[in-house]
């Protein structure tokens, strides 16, 4: 097992509450679903979605959902936190976003890659991932494939527990310089994208480029009075988030990017 399975598989409850912690995480990733995703029942495959949070919110949109992670407690936990919310998932299935063989070629019209790219140490497993959802995608299929930015740990450090970069500086100057956290403390294994690597990478994977979007907007690190909110307050502050996280000088004051690309193979 590895150590990213074995996290998600201690930490899948925390995994469902954390978009209620970060919610306008959620809110503008949603709101960017909603833009772009082709009109239901058409087909999703979720590859690495955890214990399902977008999964069932797509689901009781109407779309054909079909959830993959390797986390065995998440699948669990999607399964019973489907049928609390009424929501019916075609498939839930055990699976490694390196080896999706047991999904035919051009099944899809969207995949959602929202987790995978940033547990994925090299080039390589990251290139084989997006090949893998690529293959199954339908031919001008949209994928929707998320990062977590290479500031994003510092912001948090500063945040929480300034200390942890002083006392580990050598590693910190390593991870700002190679987005690689190998270090399974705190968080599992994980790759920092640096912004300005993202759409080329896609790009020279076959998508054409449709938007990115920095899915905090402008509050990454300094959210909870906003996430507080309630009704048209909450409502205008999604939409200024959405619409500030589409500005590309602002991609690298969000913890989570969201490239959205179309299958250009």
């Amino acid at each position: 097992m590895s150590n990213v399975q074995a996290f998600y598989d201690q930490n899948a409850e925390a995994e469902w509450a954390r978009l209620d912690r970060h919610r306008t995480e959620f809110a503008v990733t949603l709101r960017a679903l909603s833009e772009f995703m082709p009109k239901p029942p058409a087909s999703i495959l979720d590859i690495g979605g955890g214990p399902g949070r977008y999964a069932i919110a797509l689901a009781l949109q109407g779309y054909t959902v079909t959830l993959a992670d390797l986390s065995e407690a998440s699948l669990a936990l999607a399964q019973e936190k489907a049928r609390a919310a009424g929501a019916v998932l075609e498939r839930i299935l055990p699976a490694n976003a390196l080896d999706l063989s047991a999904i035919p070629s051009a099944t899809y019209d969207s995949v959602l890659l929202m987790g995978p790219l940033y547990h994925l140490l090299t080039e390589d497993e990251r290139w084989q991932a997006v090949k893998e959802a690529q293959r199954v995608l339908k031919q001008h299929g949209l994928i929707f494939a998320a990062f977590i930015t290479r500031f994003a740990p510092f912001r948090d450090s500063a945040r929480g527990y300034p200390e942890w970069a002083v006392e580990n500086w050598e590693y910190a100057e390593r991870l700002l310089r190679t987005g690689v956290h190998d270090r399974a403390t705190g968080f599992t294994n994980a790759y920092f994208a640096h912004p300005n690597e993202i759409v080329p990478f896609m790009e020279a994977a076959g998508f054409t480029t449709l938007c990115v979007i920095g899915c905090e907007g402008v509050v990454a690190g300094h959210e909870d009075k906003v996430n507080a909110l309630s009704g048209e307050d909450w409502e205008r502050w999604v939409d200024l988030n959405y619409r500030l996280g589409q500005e590309p000088s602002l991609h690298g004051a969000a913890d989570h990017l969201l490239y959205i690309g179309q299958n250009a193979a």
